[in-house]
C-alpha cells in the first residue's frame, strides 16, 4: 500500500510558527506522498516546501517512503563536469560504471593512463567503501594533482596492497615525484581505526609521500557545536559579556578556522611547493570533501563563478558521496540526536562564506546563493541533494524523476537577486586569513530569525542599481 493511500485529509487551515521573533504564519496545508506544503494564499512572499523526512516527530509515523516517490517526474538538468586535463597521461576509467566498486563517485573517473581498471578494483578492495584514489583536481600551472580516498584497511597487522602502492607511485610519476598524505584525522584517532582494521599509509610501503595530521571534527562533536551557536544566537537575553562567552564556548569558529587552514596548507602544497596532495580520513565523504573542495576554490577562478561553484559542488560533493540524507535530516533545532547528524556540508558554505567577505569582488555569486544551497540541503522540493551516494541516486532514479536545484537556480531573474554585482575576475589564488580577528560569525545565516532582513536587501539592491547604472544597463 501507498502512503498516499492512507492519507485521509490532504488539506487543512494551518498555522505556521517560523522561528524566534517572527509572525505566526497564517495558510493552507496540504499533504502529498512526499511534501508538506504550506500556502499562505495571495500576496505572501512564497510557497513553504517541507520533505517528510524533515520532520522530526509526528503523533502515528506512516510507513517508510520510496525515494524515487518523492519527487517531481520531470527531467533534471545537472552539471556533470569531468576534472578539465591539458595532457594525455591520465584517461577516464569506466571501472565503476555499475557502481560496483564504489556507490559513490561517477562512473567515470580521472586515472593515469598506465593504471589498468583491474589495478584499481584491487585498489578498491584495499580502501574503506571502495573509495580508492581519484583524481579531483589538476594543477596545470605545475602538472600536480589532488586526489582523495577513503583510509587504506591495514589494521592491526599493517596490511599492504601492491596495486595501491603501484597507484600511488604512477601519480608521482606523473606529478613531479613529490606527495603528501594529508589525513584529517588525529594520530591517535589512525592507532584506534586500527584496531578495528583501518590506518594510514605506511611510509615503507609508499617512497615518495609524506604524511601529515591535521584533525578535523565531525559527527557528534561538530553537530554539537552548531547547536550551542543556535541556541546562543536565538537567545535575545543574553548581555554582552555573556554572548561573547558562550560564542567562545561552542567553537564553532574554530572548526571554521581549522578548516581554512587544512585547505590553505593542501593548496599551498601543491601551488608553491609542487608537490600532490591526496586527503583521506576514515570514509573519505566528509572532512576529506571539506578539503579538497576549499582548495579548488583557493586556487581555480572556475570554481568562483556561478556555474563552476554549481559544478565543485557536484563533483565534490553530491557525486562523491557526502550522504546528506544522514548529515542534513534535521537541523539544530530538532529533538531528536541522530547518531549520523552534522553539519560539514554547513561547516564549508560558512568557509566559502568567509572566503567571500575577505575576497569580496573575487566571488561571481554572493551570500543569496550560499543560503539558498544551505537551505534546499536540508528540506528542498528539487531532488539535488537526496540519497546518500550516487549509486542510490541511480537506484532511486533521482535523475529522471526530480527536478534539479541548478536548473532553478540558473533563471535569469534568480540569476541576478544571487550574483554578486561587483565580482570581478581574479586570475590569481585566494590566499585567506585565519587569524582570530579575520573570522567572523556568519550573521547572514545565524542571526536571520533575530534581526531584520530589509537592511541587508535594501542595501544589495542599492549596490545592484549602482552598478548597473554605471554600465548603462543590465550587467545580465
Amino acid at each position: 500500500m501507498e502512503f498516499s493511500e492512507l492519507i485521509r485529509t490532504g488539506r487543512a487551515e494551518a498555522l505556521l510558527l517560523p522561528g524566534p521573533g517572527q509572525p505566526p504564519v497564517r495558510g493552507t496545508l496540504c499533504i502529498t506522498s512526499h511534501h508538506l506544503l504550506l500556502s499562505a494564499g495571495h500576496g505572501s512572499p512564497g510557497d513553504l516546501w517541507l520533505l517528510l523526512r524533515n520532520v522530526d516527530a509526528v503523533e502515528k509515523r506512516p510507513q517508510s517512503l520510496r525515494l524515487g516517490d518523492a519527487a517531481n517526474l520531470h527531467p533534471p538538468d545537472h552539471f556533470y563536469q569531468q576534472v578539465a586535463l591539458q595532457t594525455d597521461a591520465w584517461r577516464l576509467s569506466a571501472v565503476n560504471r555499475d557502481f560496483d566498486v564504489c556507490a559513490s563517485y561517477p562512473p567515470a573517473l580521472v586515472v593515469p593512463v598506465g593504471i589498468g581498471d583491474e589495478v584499481l578494483a584491487r585498489s578498491a578492495r584495499f580502501r574503506q567503501g571502495g573509495r580508492f584514489p581519484v583524481l579531483c583536481y589538476y594543477h596545470t600551472t605545475n602538472g600536480t594533482v589532488m586526489l582523495r580516498s577513503s583510509q587504506p584497511l591495514q589494521g592491526a597487522n599493517r596490511r599492504r596492497c601492491a596495486e595501491d602502492e603501484e597507484l600511488l607511485r604512477a601519480v608521482l610519476a606523473l606529478g613531479g615525484g613529490r606527495g603528501l598524505v594529508l589525513d584529517t584525522r588525529s594520530a591517535q584517532a589512525v592507532q584506534q581505526a586500527r584496531i578495528t582494521g583501518g590506518g594510514t599509509e605506511a611510509k615503507a610501503a609508499y617512497p615518495g609521500w609524506k604524511r601529515l595530521h591535521r584533525p578535523l571534527e565531525r559527527g557528534r562533536p561538530l553537530q554539537d557545536s552548531f547547536v550551542r551557536l543556535v541556541e546562543a544566537c536565538t537567545d535575545p537575553s543574553l548581555s554582552m559579556d555573556r554572548w561573547l562567552s558562550r560564542l567562545d564556548g561552542c567553537r564553532w569558529l574554530t572548526h571554521v578556522k581549522e578548516t581554512l587552514t587544512a585547505a590553505c596548507l593542501a593548496a599551498q602544497g601543491m601551488d608553491r611547493e609542487g608537490v600532490c596532495i591526496l586527503v583521506h580520513g576514515a570514509e573519505g565523504t566528509d572532512t576529506t570533501l571539506l578539503v579538497t573542495s576549499l582548495a579548488q576554490l583557493i586556487l581555480d577562478p572556475k570554481c568562483r563563478t556561478m556555474s563552476g561553484f554549481q559544478s565543485l559542488l557536484e563533483r565534490e560533493w553530491i557525486q562523491a558521496g557526502h550522504p546528506f540524507q544522514q548529515r542534513c535530516a534535521h537541523s539544530a533545532y530538532a529533538q531528536a540526536r541522530p547518531k549520523h547528524e552534522a553539519p560539514v556540508f554547513l561547516l564549508f558554505l560558512d568557509c566559502v562564506w568567509q572566503l567571500s567577505r575577505q575576497f569580496p569582488l573575487s566571488l561571481e555569486f554572493g551570500e543569496g546563493m550560499l543560503l539558498a544551497v544551505f537551505e534546499h540541503a536540508y528540506a528542498s522540493p528539487f531532488g539535488t541533494f537526496l540519497c546518500n551516494s550516487e549509486k542510490e541516486r541511480y537506484l532511486c532514479e533521482v535523475k529522471t524523476k526530480t527536478h534539479s536545484l541548478w536548473s532553478s537556480l540558473n533563471q535569469s531573474k534568480e540569476r541576478r537577486r544571487l550574483r554578486n554585482p561587483i565580482y570581478t575576475p581574479n586570475p590569481l589564488a585566494l590566499w585567506p586569513s585565519v587569524e582570530p580577528q579575520s573570522l567572523q560569525l556568519w550573521a547572514g545565516l545565524f542571526l536571520r530569525w533575530t534581526r531584520p532582513p530589509e537592511p541587508a536587501q535594501e542595501a544589495w539592491e542599492q549596490l545592484w542599481r549602482i552598478v548597473t547604472e554605471q554600465e548603462g544597463g543590465d550587467t545580465l
